[in-house]
């Protein structure tokens, strides 16, 4: 909603006078203390407590994501998920998950019910508050089958972030909560790991010497307390109760009480870009606060010197935005300075960190993720950093068929017949090339690989790019970080991505939807990729260990998904285009090879029917889309009338879906005729006035998805097409559509001032989910997907736990894109 100056101010001093009454808030007050209430948007709210009932669900593509069920977030940290009926002790991500029926909510009563079930059962969960507490309960129609008694129970998960260094109490004795997993743990009759309660009683009280921590749970059945981190790193501490067999009813009940610090504010978080401002830019920091919060009317801005000494040098309003989800925002405008030094923003009593405005501030900030973070996914090649080896040189034996009719549980599916020369099983040689890991696992997507390689195009085309601090030998399958070669880092990762391309079609003569290993119990597997395979070819006639080089009976090989989709090949074909150009330079031979598969993929495809074979998001993307793609590239590439001629036929459909097509046609702009490109002028104008209205509907100006999967890739696509559009018709859009996008990925966002690229900028991501996850680290010039909007209001990113997926995982693709992205902010400013 667009929101101005007066509307803020008057929103602001009604939220003065009456509180939290603005936002549903309905507090009743019980022996001085304030009682668990629910609140307009349905969850059970006291001060400092929000407790969530079945307000968000399972991950539909990848089962248990932990943001599902009941959901605690505690003096503003979401530190409780997953309070649901599951078939084991300690879940992991693929196990079993219900099927959500319906959800009712009396608000007269405060009273949430969800009905849900498994294929063999189903309940009921009923939640209601008493004074201070919320007694949940579970509730059956019939008694649990007999092959579930002992497996299904109620579950609630705790963080193991937040509860790290403190102590809980069952039934009276004292225990530590393991900083690291050391059991117990048992094996069953299968051989498989069973784990071991840590604790058992009726009452548990978890973290009692920390009041923003502190919760407690009663019970008449027994609670069990397990770490779910024995069965899998990403497991979280979990109390449990058994359901009773042969019983009906009321089979569960639980008395939850979680504490609350009176008078408790969320501290206010002052967000801005951490590499800091270009002298002439737009400089705003936006300042999050409480929605009870009363706020601030004035800011300043003060200088440090070199003796740390803080001078005020300007002050200024604080503009309130208003309120966003959960939070309200107020916006200090400090553009006025311009002298180059450190600065740091002062709010009340709260000081930011320090800023940096100077003319080279966005200098380099895109170096980590071409020196460190692109080759440290490079598959099929050794990475070596000075002392470090971050994997060997994995997937030799790629790859296998993959059967027919099968669908993987990571979005791959194979169709009806191979549409290749092989048979399921079978080895298809020539595929152990090239490629980066997609995220944080080892499959090469290949989608991933042919958008990355056409971002990398353009960076390189447009910005005229050179960078040596990295060797790479293809011949050799080694690459070493900060080693210099005499050869244009950007053209080698081209390379290396167009080879996986072209591999597939020397191979089957098509692009496949990409390479993966075909069990859970490999893709779960966490750091070296090498250690995941013995780079031997499977050989079924072989015994389990035998060897007979270069062959072996170990089934570890990766499956090649095959089937035809003519997105996916056009996709290939407009990265193989592309890559044909920058490859003159290093590789003459590769760079004709790649433009003959591209115009023979164009070709081929544009005399047919497509192939159309959508499963997840590994077999293209909308067909105009991956069409316009080879199409543009083709034509820059070749400067053929054909191309341009398919462009203008394609037009009417372009125009209808423009918006996600622009940084695919205005490539292509500079080779068409005058005629064409007012017509997409036009047609812009229209799209920048539609997409003007987004600096209004978030206090970041920006475009946030609120999906499963947060939205840094989004706001940097936006970016990069708003650069488009202004490099062409720059009295159409301003730069300032641009810069938001930056700064919102280095810190200016949502939940905290984090920049979201790690390595870059004053503080940056620290714990991510690459395939480093399970250390608790990073990859430098790695970017996480960012802010993941939890509904109903709730914005996070964990700083603290990285196997949230739809926050923390690095994704190749999204590298690419943030070179491209940085390289257009550092051009714009040049101008400035």
């Amino acid at each position: 909603m667009k929101t101005n100056n007066f509307r803020s101010a008057y929103f602001f001093l009604i939220a003065l006078l009456i509180g939290g009454l603005i936002s549903g808030f309905d507090y009743s007050e019980k022996d001085g203390k304030e009682t668990l209430v629910l609140n307009d948007s349905a969850y059970y709210e006291a001060e400092g407590v929000n407790i969530l009932m079945f307000s968000n669900w399972y991950n539909g593509y990848f089962s248990d994501s932990k943001m599902s069920g009941i959901e605690v977030i505690h003096h503003g940290k979401r530190t409780v998920t997953n309070g649901d009926v599951r078939l084991n002790h300690t879940p992991e991500q693929w196990d079993p998950i219900p099927k959500f029926v319906k959800k009712e909510v009396d608000s007269l009563n405060h009273i949430v019910k969800a009905w849900l079930e498994y294929p063999n059962f189903g309940y009921m969960i009923r939640t209601q508050p008493q004074d201070d507490d919320l007694l949940i309960s579970v509730h059956l129609d019939n008694p649990l089958p007999a092959e579930l008694e002992g497996k299904a129970g109620f579950n609630l998960e705790f963080l193991p972030a937040a509860y790290f260094e403190k102590t809980y109490l069952m039934d009276g004795k004292a225990g530590i909560f393991p900083l690291y997993p050391s059991g117990p743990t048992t094996v069953d009759e299968a051989g498989n790991t069973v784990p071991v309660p840590l604790a058992d009683g009726h009452r548990m009280v978890l973290a009692p010497e920390d009041d923003y921590r502190r919760i407690t749970v009663e019970s008449e059945q027994e609670l069990l307390f397990f770490d779910g981190r024995n069965k899998a790193q990403n497991g979280w501490f979990v109390l449990r109760s058994l359901i009773p067999s042969g019983k009906k009813g009321k089979v569960i009940e639980w008395r939850l009480h979680v504490s609350a610090v009176g008078g408790w504010l969320r501290e206010p978080v002052i967000s801005f870009s951490q590499v800091g401002y270009h002298p002439s830019q737009m400089k705003q920091a936006v300042i999050e606060l409480d929605r009870r919060d009363k706020g601030l009317s004035q800011a300043s801005l003060l200088k440090v010197d070199e003796s740390g000494n803080r001078k005020t040098i300007f002050e200024g309003p604080v503009k309130m935005w208003g309120q966003y989800h959960r939070y309200q925002y107020g916006i200090f405008d400090f553009s006025d300075v311009s002298e180059p030094g450190l600065y740091v923003v002062k709010y009340g009593d709260l000081q930011s960190r320090v800023i940096r405005v100077d003319k080279d501030v966005y200098e380099g900030v895109w170096h980590p993720t071409l020196d460190i973070y692109m080759p440290v996914q490079m598959d099929h090649v050794l990475v070596n950093e000075a002392y470090r080896v971050w994997h060997g040189a994995s997937h030799l034996d790629d790859a296998l068929q993959a059967p027919v009719n099968h669908e993987h549980f990571d979005l791959y599916a194979q169709g009806p017949t191979t549409d290749s020369p092989y048979r399921p099983g079978e080895h298809i040689p020539g595929l152990n090339i090239g490629g980066w890991y997609d995220a944080g696992d080892y499959d090469i997507r290949t989608q991933s690989q042919y958008h990355t390689v056409l971002r990398l195009v353009h960076a390189w085309e447009d910005f005229d790019l050179f960078r040596d601090e990295t060797l790479v030998d293809q011949e050799n399958r080694f690459v070493d970080l900060h080693h210099p070669d005499g050869k244009n880092d950007i053209l080698q990762q081209i390379e290396h991505g167009a080879l996986a391309l072209v591999a597939q079609h020397r191979a089957v003569g098509h692009a496949i939807p990409g390479i993966i290993v075909p069990y859970i119990s490999q893709y779960t597997h966490l750091g070296d990729g090498l250690t995941m395979t013995d780079n031997l070819i499977f050989d079924s006639s072989l015994d389990s260990l035998e060897v007979r080089y270069p062959y072996s009976g170990t089934f570890d090989d990766r499956w090649a998904f095959t089937s035809k989709s003519t997105p996916l090949n056009y996709g290939s074909a407009s990265a193989l285009a592309a890559a044909s150009r920058a490859l003159q330079e290093i590789n003459p031979e590769l760079a004709r090879e790649c433009l003959e598969t591209a115009v023979r993929v164009w070709n081929h495809e544009q005399g047919k029917e497509p192939d159309i074979f959508y499963v997840g998001n590994t077999t293209g993307g909308p067909l105009l889309l991956e069409e316009l793609r080879a199409t543009t590239e083709l034509l820059i590439t070749t400067g053929e009338e054909k191309y341009a001629g398919r462009i203008r036929a394609l037009w009417p459909d372009i125009r209808q879906q423009f918006g996600y097509l622009i940084t695919s046609l205005f490539p292509a702009l500079p080779y068409m005729d005058e005629a064409f490109v007012n017509q997409v002028k036009e047609r812009t104008r229209q799209y920048a006035e539609t997409m003007d209205s987004l600096k209004y509907r978030n206090p970041f100006g920006v475009p946030i998805t609120e999906g499963g999967w947060a939205g840094n890739e989004t706001i940097i696509e936006n970016g990069v097409a708003n650069y488009m559009i202004y490099k062409a018709f720059p009295d159409v859009v301003d730069k300032e559509s641009v810069f938001r996008a930056i700064n919102y990925i280095l810190g200016c966002h949502p939940g905290s001032d984090i920049s979201f690229v790690s390595g870059v900028g004053l503080h940056s991501k620290k714990v991510a989910y690459g395939m480093n996850r399970a250390d608790f680290s990073f990859i430098a010039g790695g970017i996480v997907p960012g802010v993941l909007i939890l509904k109903p209001d709730y914005p996070e990113n964990k700083e603290d736990w990285p196997f949230l997926w739809g926050e923390n995982e690095y994704v190749i693709t999204v590298a690419g894109s943030f070179i491209y992205l940085a390289n257009a902010v550092q051009s714009l400013v040049e101008d400035l």
